[in-house]
């Protein structure tokens, strides 16, 4: 009886130090590592207080500490701002709080699961919760940048007509957004880079983020036009005229091709939902005959 009883409270110790021991190390292994702050350690505080990851604290609460330590060991905090970025800069979500929703998908997705199914299996789906917001997000980017292309090649067009009138591209960037009863997306990009020139950047400078703002190769292209004529001096009206009929001849060609893929992609919904119908209503009667007793 006695030797029952010690074996059971070293059992119960070993437990108490076990349990101190995991603890300890997951204490350990969130926290911030402590190092003293040099000049250099300031500069880059002060350039990410403009981020929103600077409304993380580490040091006061275990989510905050969990949300940095992914962010730093995954190298998150580039992603998550370039895909803030080509959504547009939106108020809602900011980087970080996309990176909260990655956490808590990560989180959700698992536990329906086990949930529905009492399975604890489905532990794994955590990496694809963690990674489902970027699905989303991404198909939110792609349907943006489409909608910045269906114009594009009229913008193109009288963009070209204004400056052969005399003015700059600047100048003609102005008279676009003025003439915009109802400013799409890309006119709002193209406001964004008058706004910019205002606010001191360089002419350059402004373009190349209008380029990196969309995300879209044929605007990229499109800088690229009048960065090389502002440097070699080229008449950049030519350029955009070309630059536009290319534009469309693309264009032409990927509906066409889409078209070509048409039929191909109908044989799946006619081979599910059209064919079984069809047998059904032509075996039907048969079917009916021989089961009230013959076919005549």
């Amino acid at each position: 009886m006695i030797g029952a009883q010690a074996y059971s409270a070293s059992l119960w110790i070993i437990s108490l130090f076990g349990a101190l021991f995991v603890f300890i190390a997951i204490k350990n292994f969130l926290s911030p590592e402590e190092y003293k702050e040099t000049i250099a350690d300031i500069e880059v505080r002060q350039v990410k207080s403009t981020s929103s990851f600077a409304r993380l604290r580490p040091n006061e609460n275990l989510r905050d500490r969990f949300a940095m330590f992914l962010l730093e060991k995954l190298k998150l905090q580039k992603p998550l701002e370039e895909m803030w970025l080509l959504l547009g800069s939106p108020a809602k979500p900011q980087p970080v709080d996309i990176l909260f929703m990655k956490i808590n998908w990560a989180i959700l997705l698992p536990l329906i699961f086990i949930l529905i199914t009492h399975n604890f299996v489905f532990v794994f789906l955590c990496v694809i919760g963690f990674y489902l917001p970027d699905l989303m997000l991404k198909s939110k980017i792609q349907k943006r940048q489409q909608d910045m292309l269906s114009n594009f090649a009229t913008t193109v067009d009288l963009m070209a007509l204004i400056i052969e009138s005399g003015l700059d591209y600047m100048t003609a960037f102005e008279r676009i957004i003025k003439i915009a009863k109802n400013k799409t997306l890309l006119e709002v990009e193209i406001e964004k880079t008058l706004n910019e020139t205002k606010l001191g950047y360089s002419r350059r400078e402004a373009l190349e983020r209008l380029a990196q703002r969309t995300g879209v190769q044929d605007i990229r292209s499109f800088v690229g036009l009048i960065v090389q004529s502002d440097e070699l001096g080229t008449s950049l009206v030519d350029l955009l005229r070309n630059f536009s009929v290319d534009l469309r001849f693309r264009r032409l060609n990927k509906a066409e091709k889409l078209a070509a893929q048409a039929s191909t992609k109908m044989l799946i919904p006619m081979f599910f939902f059209i064919f079984p119908v069809v047998f059904i209503l032509m075996l039907a009667p048969m079917i009916g005959n021989l089961l009230s007793g013959g076919l005549f």
